[in-house]
């Protein structure tokens, strides 16, 4: 089964993001060998910046992201998101690759199931 999770939300603030990657981690556990792909679009392109700052206690968006790729998820960062936010800049979590609308379009048809956050 391939699935993809397009998280639409930044890391911290609301806790879409992390649902999404507690999703990801339980459908890993469920099936390892689903084909999972998480694909970082408009805020959530803030969740691939690395060493952010998080309130004590809280949950770590970056260890979560690193720990589904280890497990073999694969995850683009929205192109045209990060352009607009000004990220160029910025080194992305290392792993997480950029990608376009192209991508995801080609993601979703490759698809059995596509959940948003």
């Amino acid at each position: 089964m391939n699935i993809v999770i397009v998280i639409n939300d930044a890391p911290y603030g609301t806790e879409k993001a992390f649902n999404a990657l507690r999703l990801a981690m339980g459908l890993q556990e469920a099936q390892a060998d689903a084909g999972l792909r998480l694909f970082l679009l408009s805020d959530g392109v803030f969740c691939a910046v690395p060493q952010q700052q998080r309130p004590q206690g809280s949950y770590h968006i970056e260890q979560m992201l690193e720990g589904v790729m280890k497990k073999g998820a694969e995850i683009m960062a929205c192109v045209s998101c990060i352009d607009q936010r000004g990220l160029w800049d910025l080194k992305l979590i290392e792993g997480i690759r950029i990608g376009s609308m192209s991508d995801l379009s080609r993601w979703a048809l490759e698809a059995d199931k596509v959940v948003s956050f």
